[in-house]
């Protein structure tokens, strides 16, 4: 019997605790998306990505030129010499082979070097403003996992208006 009674004093207690806490909710990549800082980063993002690909292109065509040679010369070289020559272009290819992953790997890091500055503006400014509002939990709607939750507001306005940010005048 006891436990039974310690059992729903303990539900009340947490009912009663959830009932006090405010829960609201933001889209944190709408919300930098609409930050200054966003079209700069993009458009350095595109920069760096098209870089990128002129350096995979250029490697190609080099690929392609000692392929072409190595054909050309294929009956003049001796035995030793295609061999070396073989492995040159069989590192060459391996090397355009994964490029592609490389290449993807430092676009995805130079990314995360530039949009680390604005997510932590964006964070800041969203825990600002779910203090001012007095918030308990701030529920991002880009990244969360959780299906039910109890209804909450959405802070995106307050905290464009925090970062100084206007919305754009319909038709325009």
């Amino acid at each position: 019997m006891k436990k039974l009674l310690f059992g729903a004093l303990m539900a009340f207690g947490m009912l009663s605790a959830s009932a006090q806490a405010k829960v609201g909710y933001i889209n944190s990549d709408e919300l930098m998306s609409v930050m200054p800082e966003a079209a700069k980063i993009n458009a350095d993002l595109n920069e760096y990505q098209e870089s990128l690909k002129l350096q995979a292109q250029t490697l190609q065509v080099e690929a392609d030129k000692k392929r072409d040679q190595y054909y050309k010369d294929s009956l003049t070289l001796t035995p030793s010499m295609k061999e070396i020559r073989r492995d040159e272009l069989i590192k060459l290819y391996s090397r355009l082979n994964n490029y592609d992953q490389e290449a993807q790997d430092k676009a995805q890091k130079y990314a995360q070097e530039k949009i680390g500055p604005v997510r932590t503006r964006a964070l800041d400014a969203i825990t600002a403003v779910a203090k001012e509002k007095g918030y308990t939990y701030v529920i991002d709607d880009a990244s969360s996992v959780l299906l039910v939750m109890p209804p909450g507001d959405n802070l995106l306005a307050a905290v464009k208006t925090k970062l100084g940010i206007k919305d754009p005048v319909p038709g325009k």
